[in-house]
């Protein structure tokens, strides 16, 4: 574990990381910790995890820490994560992942599982060796040839339920007992799925709306990524999520006045 919450480094150095169950059950696990001055070129693998405000940080330390042949895979929230490590990295050593596997940290050290989902990546020549690892450690992983269609679906989701839930400091599933919330969340998911159709990348399901309040349904207790970072008074990744849908449509002459809104609205929140 390479990262930069030292609280969190010294709880995994001393105690592992403590893993706790939808059924209230706890596992712990060991974890080596690494400082970023001590890592050397002689890993294969990497997994991104960070925020992605954090990622061109995290690619210069990937630069001495990462083998000649190795991959960096990133299963980041947001779009460009790939982007700014590949310009590090060069693209030969970067794949593309997406993860709807939920979880949330209680305290350092100590994680909460909330949900399975699945791991989809991005099909890449470096690759096999970390697929393996991740099934045995028991995730169900998909490869597909092309991976920004799972990653634009997840990226209207988040843009449609992150911001809301932040700004209105609920759960997930209260977006969907107040009509006005409601429907913000349903226009946000309109605008960022008709930017993808713009971009001819085919969502993974075929109505936006149906899809997120599905998901603001299947994960109704659930704190948002988002509202815990605002909570924690943490910077948010609304950059890479709402800030991307307007920065493309913008590109594209199309206007995200929703999208637009929300993103500025989360920004008056990060202003510190």
């Amino acid at each position: 574990m390479l990262g930069s919450w030292p609280a969190g480094l010294a709880a995994l150095r001393r105690y592992g990381v403590t893993l706790h169950d939808l059924d209230g059950s706890l596992s712990n696990y060991t974890v080596k910790v690494v400082e970023a001055a001590d890592c050397r070129v002689d890993h294969l693998h990497a997994l991104v995890l960070v925020k992605s405000w954090q990622t061109e940080r995290v690619a210069h330390q990937l630069g001495t820490c990462l083998s000649a042949g190795g991959i960096a895979l990133t299963l980041q929230n947001g779009l460009g994560n790939d982007k700014v490590l590949e310009k590090v990295l060069d693209p030969e050593r970067v794949a593309l992942g997406v993860t709807t596997v939920g979880a949330r940290g209680l305290e350092p050290g100590h994680v909460q599982f909330t949900g399975n989902g699945k791991v989809t990546l991005g099909a890449h020549p470096r690759l096999g060796g970390l697929v393996e690892w991740l099934q045995k450690a028991g995730f169900q992983v998909e490869t597909v040839t092309d991976p920004r269609s799972l990653l634009w679906g997840k990226l209207v989701i988040n843009a449609s339920i992150n911001p809301l839930t932040a700004l209105l400091r609920v759960a997930n599933g209260e977006l969907l007992e107040r009509p006005a919330a409601r429907k913000l969340m349903a226009e946000a998911a309109r605008e960022a799925a008709f930017v993808a159709n713009c971009l001819e990348i085919q969502l993974p399901y075929p109505d936006p709306v149906t899809a997120v309040e599905g998901v603001a349904r299947s994960t109704a207790p659930n704190y948002s990524s988002m509202l815990q970072d605002v909570i924690r008074g943490a910077v948010t990744e609304i950059e890479a999520i709402n800030g991307a849908i307007v920065r493309e449509g913008e590109r594209l002459g199309v206007p995200m006045p929703v999208n637009q809104v929300l993103l500025q609205l989360v920004q008056s929140l990060d202003h510190h």
